[in-house]
């Protein structure tokens, strides 16, 4: 007996053997090189450009003040005129204090890295123990807030009785002005640590050491890098007012001896070399912290 065959069974039947697919990703097309360098340099202008205009503006209306009767300061092209030799010949020593002004600006530097880095070390290590213990932050942080609020050149005759020499006194008031900062924001990153984080560490059974290095400072890396963001800005003024009272060579010492000496061009000159590396000095720990913190510290 024939059975029925079943429509559908027929038409299966009767169709073609699948075709398998091909399926063609393109990869996204590069734009031409010109058009990425167009695009990267449209990028820097708008990041060079407005600085560079609102400068023009203000050495042209300074231009324009200064050059009246009676003005008490001098213009840029007064300034510049002045002061040519310190900006092309910075490295010249004719012994004494009669130097260039790298000799000078390195001085400062030399004691702002050796008093901030020991403000550095301390205020971490400070931090730390204020943040992490309830006891130190009771009988300490008062002490600590207290402290803060002298002066930084209020410090400097403490030092230069203890010390009896211009040298450790102003880095010792460096140390004494930075430290506070780092101090503080590390033990408000200390103790802002999620719990899960303390978790953790607790399961994993990492000691005092291994919590502290994995745990600790990469988590309050963020707000220790804040402080020690503070900390090199205040370090860079300190030095300069501590270096006009206690003399040698130095940019502070320079600007004091250049007032004292009525050159008012070369104090100008000499602040905007102190302004420009203040920036760079800032610039730099922030960089440092970008890498540390992979991003998460705030430029």
């Amino acid at each position: 007996m024939n059975m029925p065959v079943k429509k559908t069974e027929t038409a299966i039947a009767l169709m073609p053997p699948a075709v398998s697919a091909k399926v063609i990703t393109l990869a996204p097309k590069r734009p031409p090189l010109a058009e990425r360098m167009v695009a990267h340099g449209a990028a820097v202008a708008a990041r060079v450009i407005p600085p560079i205009v609102v400068i023009a503006l203000v050495l042209a209306v300074w231009e324009i003040l200064c050059r009246k009767q009676g003005a008490t300061l001098p213009p840029p092209s007064r300034v510049l005129k002045d002061t040519w030799e310190l900006i092309v010949d910075p490295f010249f020593d004719r012994g004494g204090i009669d130097k260039g002004l790298f000799w000078h600006l390195s001085a400062s530097l030399q004691r702002v890295a050796f008093g901030y880095a020991l403000a550095a070390v301390a205020g971490v290590a400070l931090g730390t123990l204020v943040g992490q213990s309830t006891w130190a932050m009771r009988g300490l942080d008062p002490i600590f807030q207290v402290l803060r609020t002298v002066p930084p050149l209020a410090w400097l005759p403490l030092s230069l009785a203890a010390f009896r020499d211009g040298q450790p006194s102003a880095i010792f008031v460096i140390f004494i002005t930075a430290i506070w900062p780092v101090i503080i924001n590390t033990a408000v990153g200390i103790r802002n640590i999620p719990q899960d984080y303390r978790n953790v560490a607790a399961v994993l059974r990492l000691n005092g050491f291994e919590f502290f290095f994995k745990i600790m400072v990469p988590a309050a890396a963020p707000y220790i890098f804040t402080g020690l963001r503070i900390g090199i800005g205040l370090s860079w003024l300190a030095i300069v007012a501590a270096e006009m009272l206690i003399g040698g060579v130095g940019i502070g010492f320079f600007i004091w001896d250049a007032w004292n000496s009525s050159h008012i061009s070369e104090i100008i000159l000499a602040l905007i070399y102190v302004g420009v590396i203040g920036f760079v000095l800032d610039r730099i720990v922030a960089l440092v912290a970008t890498f540390v913190t992979h991003g998460t510290a705030a430029n």
